[in-house]
């Protein structure tokens, strides 16, 4: 039986804009189920990024409801909501955000110095993390050292070390070119794969969209389309 693990139900939010206000989600009812590897695609202003926001628990709705991994978001308190991200949600932006005084290791592992993880648990962790990106033997560089693909790559690491259940990647190639971006995806994809990690994409870049199983299109913040597509590119 399918485990639904995102549930929004008539989701809608809005945004003050000086005397009025601004809808930027209206009317979303979507569900994702655990193991998917989807993508909420569309322009500018539609939407992708407040939706993501929304099901990372950094926002709530204005009306309806989001249900992620059995938790009603508007219902949780700002300790909740941090402790739900910290132990079940990974991030991946389109700008790194890796803390530049610290080495590779130090960036990927502060994810489980928050979960409280033993020193023993975060080096076998951290590691392993590095692997799967293939980047175990840059452990001790800080940020400045490293290109644009293998920051990006810290930052999946980073994600994936507490191993949680769903990812939200929020333009994640934007600033990488097209090697470095197959390469990262073919990465993502393989996570997918090994640890049935539900990976939610928020982008409009048409190179992840051909790794994606399933295409929710939002237009002026409303779904436009919900399409199961066949990726053009298989791991």
């Amino acid at each position: 039986m399918s485990e639904k693990i995102i549930i929004t139900e008539n989701l809608v939010k809005r945004f003050p804009v000086g005397d009025g206000e601004f809808t930027a989600l209206n009317n979303i009812n979507l569900s994702f189920e655990k193991g998917e590897f989807s993508g909420i695609i569309g322009p500018s202003g539609s939407g992708k990024t407040t939706l993501l926001n929304i099901i990372g628990s950094l926002d709530s709705p204005t009306e309806g409801s989001a249900t992620v991994l059995g938790h009603r978001i508007s219902d949780l308190s700002h300790k909740e909501s941090a402790f739900l991200r910290n132990m079940h949600i990974g991030f991946i932006f389109q700008v790194y955000n890796l803390l530049p005084v610290y080495t590779v290791f130090e960036n990927v592992e502060f994810a489980l110095i928050l979960q409280k993880r033993s020193a023993t648990e975060r080096k076998k962790a951290v590691m392993q993390a590095l692997e799967w990106v293939g980047l175990e033997n840059m452990a001790d560089k800080k940020p400045s050292k490293l290109s644009g693909g293998e920051g990006q790559r810290v930052a999946i690491a980073r994600a994936m070390v507490k191993r949680p259940e769903l990812v939200l990647a929020d333009e994640p190639t934007a600033n990488l070119d097209a090697k470095n971006a197959h390469a990262i995806l073919k990465t993502m994809k393989t996570l997918n794969k090994e640890l049935n990690t539900t990976f939610l994409f928020s982008t409009h870049d048409e190179k992840v969209m051909d790794y994606l199983n399933r295409l929710v299109r939002l237009e002026d913040g409303e779904v436009d389309k919900d399409d199961i597509v066949q990726p053009k590119y298989m791991v």
